[in-house]
C-alpha cells in the first residue's frame, strides 16, 4: 500500500456554523476597546460596540466578522480587520448512546464521521451489535433514520457517513449477550452448560 499523499492527510474542514447560546471572541485588530468575548443570546443574536445587536445565528465566524468590520468601516474605523472565532458550541452538538463506553453529548469538530463519534464515545461495549448502529437526523421538518453496518464500513465496503451536528447516533444491544453474562455472574458454576447450549 502506497503511503498517503499529503493532500490525503488534509481532511476538508467544514465550516462551523454560530447557533444560540453559543459563545465567540470578536477581535479587532489594534483596537482592544472592540474586542470581547461574547455570549449568542437565545434568539441569535450578539450585541457589539458601536454597531448594536447583529444577527450571528447560521452565520460562519467569518461571515460575522465581515459584517462587523462592514458596520465599523467608514464611520469609525478607516480599515477594520475583524477576526471572530467559535469558543464554545452548545449548537454543534451530537449525541452518542445505546451500546458505547460512554454515552453523551459530544461536540461535532471539524470534518466528523461516524467512525469518529463512535471513538469519542469509547467504542462500541461488549454488548453493542456492530451491524446495528443507526443514525438519527432531522432534514428539511422530517425526521429520518439511516441504518449502519460499523463493520463493513471499516472493512472500507462503502464510505464512513459524514455526521452533522444535532445528529443522534444509537448502537443496539444484543440482548443475549447481556442476559448470558447476568447469568454466568450469578452462577459460574453454569458456565461450561451453557456455552455448549449457545454455540
Amino acid at each position: 500500500m502506497p503511503p498517503p499523499d499529503t493532500t490525503d492527510l488534509i481532511l476538508p474542514q467544514r465550516a462551523f456554523v454560530i447557533g444560540p447560546l453559543d459563545q465567540v471572541s470578536v477581535e479587532v485588530y489594534g483596537l482592544p476597546e472592540l474586542s470581547r468575548s461574547v455570549q449568542v443570546d437565545s434568539s441569535g443574536q450578539i450585541s457589539l460596540p458601536l454597531v448594536g445587536s447583529i444577527q450571528v445565528a447560521g452565520k460562519t465566524p467569518a461571515q460575522v466578522g465581515q459584517i462587523y468590520a462592514d458596520g465599523l468601516k467608514g464611520r469609525y474605523v478607516r480599515d477594520p480587520q475583524v477576526t471572530v472565532n467559535l469558543t464554545d458550541t452548545v449548537s454543534q452538538n451530537m449525541s452518542v448512546g445505546g451500546a458505547v463506553g460512554s454515552p453523551g453529548i459530544y461536540p461535532v469538530i471539524g470534518r466528523m464521521t461516524l467512525l469518529r463519534a463512535l471513538a469519542r464515545a469509547e467504542g462500541i461495549n461488549e454488548f453493542g451489535k456492530e451491524n446495528e448502529v443507526v443514525v438519527y437526523r432531522r432534514v428539511n421538518n422530517k425526521d429520518m433514520a439511516a441504518l449502519y453496518d460499523v463493520r463493513a464500513i471499516r472493512a472500507g465496503a462503502y464510505a464512513d457517513p459524514e455526521i452533522y451536528a444535532n445528529d443522534v447516533i444509537e448502537v443496539s444491544e444484543s440482548r443475549g449477550r447481556r442476559i448470558f453474562r447476568d447469568v454466568i455472574t450469578a452462577s459460574p458454576l453454569l458456565s461450561v452448560p451453557l456455552l455448549r447450549i449457545l454455540q
